[in-house]
């Protein structure tokens, strides 16, 4: 396969356009190996039990090689404005999508594992020219989504170290680089973590974050479970069950190059990686539109960046870099009903000024592609103080 990135002198600051084009031949080879997958003999009626559905991952795959047109989303990518730079030496994929209205907000979006910049593409529209689509102007946006360093366009050649704290630095660089002398940042999961980093960092400029994840969870003292109401009680039993069922987390923070032969080999195995987050463990399954799950799924296959994006959970697991001390900047957060929730005893305890907070019924832990509408509006409400 080839590489498609493209170099820049390390000492540069300069920011070169982008546009994706794909050879024709690796489109073939995936379709080859996609037709030559050799199948698991999982075992009848397992449903997800014991991970995700063999007949689920069959039908996707089959709907991969026959009916999935990546030519067409390969085109709607192209649509917005692409640039790589070189920061700190890696070799950073982002797009930059301007707003039309003067005086918009810039906000920088940054994706998680096993996600990419397809996440955010259903908020590009409403965030950057709300006016066209019914809404208030004032609440307009400049855009700045980045590829996450080792991950799509921003791999696969990645040298170690590139954990939470240093991308943070590193966005808090490229927003300079942009000229933006103020902005706000959103995330979730990794990305969220991130956001919440430059939070801890203050770079000149951060205003606020807005996340779908606060990572605080009970610390081991007895008083802090006293009073904990049936709500609660039920937050912390779905992470409870989460965990058990996160093989992944422990794979990717300990071994994660030996996973990546197989990821990186196998386009079937790489989809069955990632879909399994994606429909939350098999509890709700095809949430996510599959043209936008395998858009995604080729990102990593295409660059192949199993590798160097899964190693990001080892890097996080063994610097020891993160700060522990609690986040002063204004944060806001929106928790989605089919997510893992945060819980505001805690998280108040490790942010001490969360001045927004949100939540949902509907929507899973990757929101922006199955309620564009109503992380859109609580973006638009949670910045409109800091504007």
């Amino acid at each position: 396969m080839t590489n498609y990135s493209v170099s820049t002198n390390e000492a540069s600051t300069e920011m070169v356009p982008y546009h994706i084009a794909i050879p024709q031949s690796d489109l073939d080879d995936l379709k080859y190996r996609l037709a030559h997958t050799r199948w698991p003999d999982a075992v009848r009626g397992a449903g997800w039990k014991y991970g995700v559905s063999l007949p689920y991952v069959q039908e996707l795959a089959a709907y991969w090689q026959n009916e999935y047109d990546w030519r067409k989303h390969e085109a709607r990518l192209n649509e917005y404005p692409q640039f790589l730079t070189t920061i700190d030496g890696a070799e950073v994929h982002f797009l930059h999508v301007r707003s039309p209205e003067p005086d918009a907000m810039p906000l920088i979006l940054t994706h998680a594992w096993p996600s990419s910049i397809v996440e955010f593409l259903e908020l590009i529209e409403p965030l950057t020219n709300p006016r066209a689509h019914g809404g208030d102007p004032a609440n307009a946006f400049h855009l700045v989504i980045p590829s996450v360093p080792g991950f799509g366009f921003s791999g696969p050649s990645l040298e170690e170290g590139w954990d939470i704290a240093r991308i943070a630095r590193a966005w808090a660089v490229l927003m300079n680089r942009l000229g933006y002398d103020t902005y706000g940042a959103h995330g979730s999961d990794c990305g969220a973590l991130v956001s919440r980093e430059m939070a801890l960092q203050k770079p000149d400029g951060l205003l606020a974050i807005h996340v779908l994840q606060l990572f605080s969870f009970p610390s081991g003292d007895p008083e802090e479970m006293v009073d904990l109401s049936e709500d609660d009680q039920a937050r912390l039993q779905f992470l409870a069950n989460f965990h058990e069922r996160a093989g992944y987390n422990a794979i990717q923070q300990t071994r994660p190059q030996t996973l990546t032969y197989g990821l990186t080999d196998s386009p079937t195995g790489q989809l069955a990686w990632i879909a399994e987050l994606f429909n939350g463990f098999g509890d709700h399954v095809d949430f996510i539109n599959r043209d936008a799950l395998l858009t995604n799924v080729m990102l990593y296959w295409l660059t192949k960046t199993a590798e160097s994006s899964t190693r990001l959970y080892y890097e996080n697991a063994h610097n020891g870099q993160q700060h522990e001390q609690p986040n002063t900047t204004p944060t806001g957060i929106a928790v989605f009903g089919n997510d893992f929730k945060s819980m505001k005893r805690f998280a108040e305890r490790d942010n001490t000024n969360i001045v927004h907070w949100s939540e949902f019924e509907r929507g899973t832990h990757f929101a922006a592609l199955d309620e564009p509408k109503l992380l859109t509006t609580d973006l638009q409400t949670f910045f409109r103080q800091f504007r």
